[in-house]
């Protein structure tokens, strides 16, 4: 549905994700009692109201069954990966929903405004060491600025975060969660074929176990690096402080790359790069490693971790990985084609259930325990076909297979997932984990 008249815009489209699929890897009960699906419907509005304003929101229902590593994962921390809260729907079924949206605001050519209820990507990779779109949505107020030359751009903005834990029960049914603040930093300058930026995130506590406490002016602070000078790097609030790099080398070849310190001993970093229209072809070809140091984005307390609602805020697996990414893309017409295959090396905490320095759950420690980590090998192949519907609602009709293999980890982490799907696609939905 399209309205147009003058400088008002309007379009309001359907939005869904209809899947049916069967994990022949899956060696429990479920892999013959259960078909798994995804069940999601919704509407999304977006509109322009004359040159300096404009709006959009886009709402989810869902019903779904995962494969088993999906459902594990959404019991321990009671979300889908990006999407939303669960609760429980039919026996082993998740209902949730998922919305997003944003008022957004130009007074003048060299400022935006924006409030809404979403997610932030800081980089040019597949990944970001800095700040993902991984997580959950939150609520944000964004300012972005913009040179005369346009080369300079300016972005900060304040969201407010949720952990897993709830306030003490009041007289309420369901108390709120915990809460915190964030402030995001980033400062961009284009020059030419090299683009470089600076970043800046810092976590407020803003309760403890005397309650709420008194608002912290420094959450209201513009200027990019000033609160790593008032808090140092050991401080009650958590601080990361990073860099991000792209370079067009030609017309075929990007490189990029992340970095991001916690302290001396917590870091992060990220190389990568894309090579365009190999062969004289519209076929696409992503080289990425990434890497996270042990203890990286956790704090003391665990509340003040980079994370939100239990998910990370940077790499979804945490800290202590590393991980390369391999992504091919081909197109013929409306014919999509994609190959993605993840190969990483993760730690999880052992039987000793002390803290090596992967699960941003848990409280940061300066040293890890005596007998170590246990090391997991993931390797996550991802193949799809896809005939392309609607290019403006990304409407796809898509074939596709989800192989999962974990080394040292119990039968029912691993997957095989062949599925058969009818979505639009508006956000990234992050199953390699």
């Amino acid at each position: 549905f399209i309205v147009k008249d003058g400088d008002v815009h309007l379009t309001i489209d359907p939005v869904f994700h209809f899947e049916l699929g069967q994990d022949f890897n899956d060696p429990t009960e479920f892999s013959d009692t259960t078909r798994f699906y995804h069940n999601a419907r919704g509407v999304s509005v977006r509109g322009d109201l004359g040159p300096r304003f404009s709006f959009e929101t886009t709402f989810y229902e869902n019903q779904a069954i995962y494969p088993q590593y999906l459902y594990l994962y959404s019991q321990r921390t009671g979300v889908v990966p990006g999407q939303g809260r669960i609760k429980g729907f039919k026996n082993r079924a998740y209902d949730f929903s998922w919305a997003q949206g944003n008022v957004s605001w130009s007074p003048a050519t060299w400022l935006n405004v924006q409030f809404g209820h979403g997610r932030h990507f800081v980089g040019n990779g597949y990944r970001s060491m800095l700040l993902s779109d991984n997580a959950l949505n939150y609520p944000y107020l964004k300012f972005s600025l913009l040179s005369p030359n346009g080369r300079w751009q300016y972005t900060t903005f304040h969201a407010k975060l949720n952990e897993l834990e709830r306030l003490p029960t009041g007289e309420a049914a369901e108390s709120l969660f915990y809460w915190k603040r964030m402030r995001v930093h980033h400062l961009s300058v284009d020059l030419g074929r090299v683009q470089l930026g600076l970043f800046e995130s810092t976590i407020f506590r803003n309760i403890d176990s005397a309650g709420v406490r008194p608002f912290e002016p420094m959450e209201l602070n513009p200027v990019i690096g000033l609160n790593r000078v008032v808090n140092g790097s050991d401080g009650d609030w958590t601080n990361i402080l990073g860099a991000d790099l792209k370079w067009k080398v030609t017309d075929r070849l990007l490189v990029y790359g992340q970095f991001a310190i916690q302290d001396a001993d917590r870091q992060a970093w990220q190389g990568g790069l894309r090579l365009f229209d190999l062969f004289g072809r519209d076929l696409h070809v992503q080289v990425e490693y990434n890497h996270a140091d042990p203890f990286m984005y956790q704090a003391r307390p665990a509340v003040m971790a980079h994370h939100h609602h239990g998910q990370p805020l940077a790499h979804p697996m945490g800290g202590y990985v590393d991980e390369a990414v391999v992504i091919v893309d081909h197109r013929v017409d409306r014919f999509l084609f994609r190959a993605k295959v993840n190969l990483a090396t993760y730690h999880v905490d052992g039987a000793d259930s002390l803290n090596y320095g992967s699960d941003l759950l848990k409280p940061y420690v300066p040293e890890p325990g005596p007998d170590g980590p246990v090391v997991r090998q993931l390797t996550f192949l991802d193949l799809s076909a896809s005939w392309l519907m609607n290019q403006m609602t990304n409407m796809q009709v898509q074939l596709g297979w989800r192989g999962r293999d974990l080394t040292n980890a119990p039968a029912q982490l691993q997957s095989g997932y062949l599925y058969v799907a009818w979505r639009t696609g508006l956000f990234n939905r992050y199953y390699d984990i």
